[in-house]
C-alpha cells in the first residue's frame, strides 16, 4: 500500500486547523486517540533499503503519535511491534475529513515502532505505511 502524501497533507491541515479525531482499531476492538500529531522526517538511511529483510524503510518517513487513556490496549501491543514477532502488525487509525462538500472516512495504515506507559496515558509513536 502507498502512501497518498495529497490526501495526508490535507489530514495534516484540516487537524491542524480544526482537531480531527482519530480512532486505533486493534484486534476488532476501537481506542480513542488524543494528543495526535503527524509528522515527516529523515531516517538515518543514505537511500531506501529493506531493513534487516523485515520491513522497507525509506529516506523520511511520515510518523503519528497519539496518546490513550485506555489501558487494556496495553495486551494486544506485543503483537504489534517488530521485536516479540517477525513482521509489524498493521495497526488502522480513522478519522474523517471534510472533503468537496461532504464527510470522507479516512484509514491510516500504520507499523507501531514504540509505546511509553504512564500512570494516566499510554503514548503510541507510529510509522505511515498507507492511507486510504
Amino acid at each position: 500500500m502507498k502512501i497518498d502524501e495529497k490526501l495526508l497533507q490535507e489530514i495534516i491541515h484540516f487537524h491542524e486547523s480544526k482537531k480531527l479525531k482519530f480512532i486505533l482499531n486493534i484486534d476488532e476492538k476501537s481506542f480513542p486517540l488524543s494528543n495526535v500529531k503527524i509528522t515527516n522526517s529523515s531516517t538515518p538511511l543514505s537511500k531506501p533499503n529493506v531493513r534487516g529483510g523485515v520491513y522497507f524503510s525509506d529516506t523520511s518517513v511520515f510518523k503519528i503519535v497519539g496518546t490513550t487513556d485506555d489501558h487494556s490496549l496495553l495486551p494486544l501491543l506485543s503483537k504489534s511491534m517488530l521485536g516479540p514477532n517477525s513482521q509489524f502488525q498493521e495497526l488502522e487509525i480513522v478519522s474523517k475529513i471534510p472533503q468537496n462538500n461532504h464527510i470522507r472516512n479516512v484509514s491510516i495504515y500504520t507499523n507501531l515502532t514504540s509505546s511509553k506507559q504512564a500512570s494516566s496515558h499510554l503514548e503510541l509513536s507510529m510509522n505511515i505505511v498507507g492511507i486510504r
